[in-house]
């Protein structure tokens, strides 16, 4: 039996690990060509991967060329690259070179990937573009991260605006909004802060981290024709972090 992307090609940036090796393979097990944009190329998840700055403009554009040229479209862009580094704190104490860092990583990559991608959408009639934010770009976060809180909520409105923009031409542009997420980013996290790792951990009413599988369910459903009328969304898997009211926990 064909799986819900049969015959699709499918970019997924930051599939090295975490949420986007984990959609790779989903999207490649639901029959879909993989093309895994990474700096890391090696450890990248896909039929074709691609060694790239998903910061740089031309890096980009020839990337998403290459995938083009090799399989003929692009019909899913999932735009998963991003950082979250233990510089990045509190507005009184994050540098310049820190939040520039974030921003290039988390926010100025989705739009060099949605420039350069919609159009390859655009040839072939439509397709789907995912652009990975966070539970942060909705509530705030309960550990300061003010660069990648920022990043994020970015990544959210730029993806509503795209989502109206291109909604009668085939294109649907939606926010995949992960809680956290047991990835290396959290693990390093944990190792490194294991109090800042429990602070997060004790606002979910779930009580456990999300898998990084469970996030890639969700991409899927919006990669597919199952998602054909969701666009411009705030769409959250998070285990209902975002719906909760808890009263803060102060971790010193």
């Amino acid at each position: 039996m064909a799986g819900r992307l049969q015959d699709k090609v499918c970019v997924v940036t930051g599939s090295a690990s975490g949420i986007g090796a984990s959609s790779a393979h989903l999207f490649a097990a639901e029959g879909a060509t993989v093309v895994g944009i990474d700096l890391d190329a090696e450890q990248a998840v896909g039929a074709l991967t691609i060694a790239a700055n998903v910061a740089d403009e031309e890096q980009v554009r020839s990337a998403l060329a290459e995938a083009r040229e090799q399989f003929g479209r692009i019909d899913v862009l999932m735009n998963n690259a991003g950082i979250n580094p233990t510089d990045d704190g509190s507005v009184l104490n994050t540098d310049l070179e820190a939040w520039q860092r974030v921003q290039d990583v988390n926010l100025r990559s989705v739009f060099l990937c949605c420039k350069h991608g919609i159009p390859h959408l655009l040839d072939v009639g439509g397709g789907s573009v995912i652009n990975v934010a966070s539970f942060v770009a909705t509530t705030g976060a309960a550990v300061s991260q003010i660069s990648y809180t920022a990043s994020k909520g970015g990544v959210l409105a730029l993806s509503r605006e795209l989502g109206v923009e291109f909604a009668d031409r085939g294109v649907r542009v939606n926010a995949l909004c992960p809680g956290p997420v047991n990835t290396p980013l959290l693990k390093e996290l944990f190792s490194k802060d294991p109090d800042r790792a429990a602070k997060r951990l004790v606002h979910i009413p779930m009580g456990r981290f999300g898998e990084p599988e469970e996030i890639a369910k969700a991409a899927l459903f919006l990669a597919t024709d199952d998602s054909s009328f969701v666009t411009a969304s705030t769409f959250l898997v998070d285990g209902g972090l975002s719906a909760a009211y808890l009263t803060p926990v102060q971790v010193d």
